[in-house]
């Protein structure tokens, strides 16, 4: 019997498709499937314990799965493990090199282990990362950031679809985090590779990210969009809330009391502003009613709530760890 989700695997380049993990009598990962597709970055979340590295270590076939499978460019990583595995690029922790050879050192030694890979491609990683200025220095002169950059240039080399990265931020100050997550985004936009990434930083997903998959006991709550790439997420939301500042407060909210789409659900009387909850859609009716009411509008704010809020709603309070 196929699976549901079945019918979007052959679009996507990482596809898991009720993937579990029992140890013991305990289920870790239990009954999992979601999909990432060509050139998005996708966060993985959940709460301490949720199962996120146990999830990436089977993607990256480092552990066995107890049911279900990964499909890596459509290869099973159970069934066809080697085809599969060549099209993955992982830092499942820190990033390991010879502390006494320079960087560029480090990835021809890898490259003398992959005789495919060119200088050119070696090139080409170490501009993605921004490590051009450092390949003569001794990584043991490297600081924690540009160690990260470089295991990141390292898993690039032979051309990966997926790159999977767990808690690539962990230990960087808050220029490193904010440079890791500019040369992220700029790698899956250029080099078209599909990124999964867990992090316990959710204003630093929320910007780094087209969409989440959210975890919680090892079962999936949920996947959404978020961020600048969410246009989509508003047709996902039943409502959104919308703050108006009008004139002629009263008339104002008149109309809105009036329209069976739309609830009032705070009036901030010397600002002349109302908080109203309805579907997104319905925002231009609203407008158009305001105006015909002769109601000046001069500001339609959209009150979104941050990706902690959402986080903490779909977890039932959880707090991410």
């Amino acid at each position: 019997m196929n699976h549901p989700l079945d019918i979007q695997a052959d679009a996507a380049v990482l596809s898991l498709r009720g993937v579990s993990k029992k140890i013991g009598s305990k289920k870790i990962v239990d009954q999992l499937s979601f999909d990432v597709h060509e050139g998005e970055v996708v966060g993985l979340l959940g709460p301490n314990g949720a199962g996120k590295t146990t999830t990436i270590r089977m993607i990256a076939g480092l552990i066995s799965m107890t049911e279900g499978d990964v499909f890596v460019r459509g290869s099973s990583i159970r069934h066809e493990w080697k085809n599969a595995i060549r099209h993955i690029g992982a830092i499942i922790e820190n990033p390991e090199f010879y502390p006494y050879m320079t960087g560029y050192d480090n990835l021809k030694q890898y490259q003398r282990m992959n005789s495919w890979i060119s200088n050119e491609r070696i090139n080409e990683v170490v501009r993605l990362v921004g490590l051009e200025h450092a390949m003569k220095k001794k990584v043991k002169a490297y600081s924690l950031g540009m160690r990260q950059r470089l295991g990141i240039a390292q898993a690039l080399l032979h051309e990966p679809s997926v790159l999977i990265l767990d808690e690539p931020t962990n230990g960087l100050d808050p220029a490193g985090i904010r440079e890791m997550r500019d040369y992220l985004k700029t790698i899956a936009r250029e080099e078209g590779i599909s990124i999964l990434v867990s992090s316990h930083l959710l204003l630093e997903m929320e910007q780094m990210c087209s969409r989440v998959v959210v975890i919680q006991d090892g079962k999936l709550v949920t996947v959404r969009s978020i961020g600048e790439n969410s246009a989509a997420a508003h047709e996902e939301k039943n409502f959104v809330r919308v703050m108006f500042r009008v004139g002629r407060l009263e008339e104002a909210k008149n109309v809105l009391g009036n329209m069976d789409n739309a609830e009032v659900l705070q009036v901030a009387e010397e600002q002349s502003e109302l908080l109203v909850a309805l579907r997104y859609k319905d925002i231009p009716d609203m407008v158009t009613a305001l105006g015909a009411a002769g109601v000046p509008i001069y500001q339609i704010t959209e009150l979104k709530q941050s990706l902690e809020d959402e986080f903490l709603k779909w977890t039932g309070g959880n707090r991410i760890a």
